[in-house]
Formats: C-alpha cells, structure tokens, sequence
C-alpha cells in the first residue's frame, strides 16, 4: 500500500512502530496529495461528517456507499429522501456519487450513513 502511494504520488512515506506517518515530497502539491490520501486510508469515520461517496451495491433495503478505500456504509431507504421511496434505484444508482452524513458506527464497525440529512445540511 505505502509502495503505491508513493509511487503515485512521488512521495516517500516511512511510518514507524509507534505509527508516526513521515511524508517527503519535492512540492507542496505531492505532499498534500499523499497526506490526503494517507489520511483518507487512516482515519475512522467521524459521526456528523459529510463525505462524498460512490454507490457501490444496490438492494431492496438501501445502497452500500463507498466512502473511503475499503470502507463502506448502509443508506437505509428511508434515509434517501424526504418522502417514501418505493424503489432505491429510483434515488440513486450504482455508481453515482453523492453526499451522505455519518449517522452513527455501531460497535461491530456497520456504518450507517444518509443521504437525506446529508442534502438538509448543504443547503
């Protein structure tokens, strides 16, 4: 993973045993780069925050939202809209990007994120 990021951004990471994250670029722009994507890979989703995600898998309860590498959340159908959705794919399809808002990570790391909330609040 730290060979990759380096590669694409033309940094070099070091992390040493205590987790400490060291990042070396040539620009300003590199840097920044691989500190976002360091960060994004990092840290846990925070309750209340808005990400931009992609729908990753449809159903009859909701969509799976990739907010972040290897980390996925539940839009539960009644958190797409503010009104009753009889069909998820009449909201939103796989692939589509859109916001949502952290509701809550339960103990066993489930995710459950909204749509709705996450359009209020940017307006």
């Amino acid at each position: 993973m730290i060979r990759a990021l380096q590669a694409e951004t033309n940094t070099v990471i070091e992390v040493n045993d205590s987790g400490i994250v060291k990042i070396a670029a040539q620009n300003e722009e590199d840097a920044a780069l691989a500190l976002k994507m360091v960060s994004d890979i990092a840290l846990d989703p925070e309750i209340g925050a808005i990400y931009q995600g992609t729908v990753v898998k449809i159903t009859d309860f909701g969509a799976f939202v990739n907010i972040k590498q290897g980390t996925d959340g539940l839009v539960h159908i009644s958190e797409l809209a503010n009104y009753r959705v009889k069909k998820v794919t009449d909201v939103v399809k796989e692939g589509d990007v859109i916001p949502v808002k952290v509701l809550d990570v339960t103990r066993d790391g489930k995710i459950k994120l909204s749509y709705k909330a996450a359009k209020e609040d940017d307006k």
